[in-house]
């Protein structure tokens, strides 16, 4: 399997820049797990970090359906793996297979996509309620490229420690 990746814009409007990295970053993602199997996609391969690359790729999932359906879309949905909303549990991946990871994950990307191409500007907002606060889809969307950039940090070193792979 290998993940295509968008080349981000050198010009152009704000919303396709803003599109275009955050499908970058998702693309990334998916990239440092290419080519793996689902026990290496569990591994925590940097003790004493439990974390692991479908540990990433099942938050990933949460954070999207947090950001675009919860909050912009004010859709009344649960956690993709906690009804109780402990967002810390997508971080288990110790029973999970990629199949189930990643097809929540591309569900998700794909809602979030639908929403954001929906809405009528970047200046749509919508609730997050953990800051009481309303929020742009602006802010949601650069939100997004930092929590990927973070996290696509945090799978260098998840993948490298797997099997030597670098870049992407």
């Amino acid at each position: 399997m290998t993940t295509e990746r968008p080349a981000p814009p050198l010009t152009g409007g704000e919303r396709e820049m803003l599109r275009t990295f955050l499908d970058f970053h998702r693309a990334t993602l998916a990239m440092k797990c290419d080519g793996l199997s689902d026990e290496d996609l569990r591994r925590a391969s940097s003790p004493p970090s439990t974390l692991s690359l479908l540990g990433l790729v099942r938050h990933m999932a949460e954070v999207e359906r947090t950001w675009f359906r919860r909050v912009i879309g004010a859709e009344d949905v649960p956690l993709v793996w906690s009804a109780e909303g402990d967002y810390q549990a997508a971080y288990d991946a110790s029973s999970s297979t990629r199949s189930e990871a990643f097809a929540a994950w591309e569900a998700e990307v794909g809602q979030s996509r639908k929403i954001e191409e929906a809405a009528e500007s970047l200046d749509v907002t919508g609730h997050q309620p953990r800051w009481g606060e309303d929020v742009s889809l602006r802010l949601v969307m650069l939100h997004m490229i930092h929590e990927y950039a973070r996290h696509n940090g945090h799978a260098d070193f998840l993948r490298e420690a797997i099997d030597g792979v670098t870049g992407a």
